[in-house]
């Protein structure tokens, strides 16, 4: 055993935990590597994002091209669609979640450390920064609830993919073409074709045009309700 050991006591005993930095040189090594650390943590998480919005509109471009390339396809298929883009949206808002944490942390180093080595301001500056920093790597917590997530990944992303979902079930339903092989005339003459249209299976087509519009009732509420004016959305625009 070397006598200068960091992890080991003049008298052959082990230390507990390893030194702390002591010096100007060591501090700034520590939080270069601590930043370059989370970094890799954040991008790994906004990579899990991404592949999820990918499978969702992967979703979305398959189930279209079944519903509406062939006469005989069921209007069901753009429904299923729309429940399996719900199912990617509440794993991606999880997803989110854990990424905020980490980029949270990020923008408090480059908030109140980098941006005061490159241009000091002692107004923008965060009083306790790195105590707030160092609690939540004590004891790590969500910033964020999985509602609030729901909402920011819907209004960013998913509020297109459902719309684009229920202009091509509207036309589905309201176009005897696409309902029927041999029909001369495209768009239905009734009302009543068009519930009898939307019906799924032996659930009466009324039902099915009422759940749709308060899901999609939901879905408005959901994207448009007011944001809370926290955390990094006050900081600006640039934001996940």
């Amino acid at each position: 055993m070397a006598p200068d050991d960091p992890l080991h006591g003049g008298d052959g005993a082990v230390k507990r935990h390893p030194p702390l930095p002591v010096t100007t040189s060591e501090y700034i090594n520590t939080v270069a590597h601590y930043y370059r650390g989370e970094i890799a943590r954040m991008s790994g998480w906004r990579d899990r994002i991404d592949r999820t919005s990918n499978w969702a509109i992967t979703v979305v471009a398959a189930m279209l091209s079944v519903s509406l390339s062939t006469p005989t396809a069921h209007h069901g298929v753009l429904l299923f669609a729309m429940l399996l883009v719900l199912l990617m949206l509440s794993i991606e808002a999880r997803r989110y979640r854990f990424f905020d944490v980490y980029r949270a942390r990020v923008r408090r180093l480059e908030r109140n450390y980098f941006a005061q080595v490159f241009a000091p301001d002692a107004v923008t500056a965060q009083d306790d920064w790195a105590g707030l920093l160092a609690a939540g790597l004590r004891a790590p917590t969500f910033h964020i609830s999985h509602r609030e997530a729901f909402s920011r990944r819907l209004r960013r992303n998913y509020c297109w993919m459902f719309l684009i979902l229920l202009l091509a079930w509207v036309l589905k339903i309201s176009s005897s073409k696409l309902q029927k092989e041999g029909v001369q005339f495209d768009l239905v003459q009734s009302l009543r074709e068009i519930i009898g249209n939307a019906s799924l299976g032996p659930i009466d087509g009324w039902i099915v045009v009422l759940a749709v519009a308060a899901f999609y009732s939901w879905i408005a509420f959901a994207t448009f309700r007011r944001r809370s004016a926290s955390g990094e959305l006050v900081h600006g625009d640039v934001h996940v």
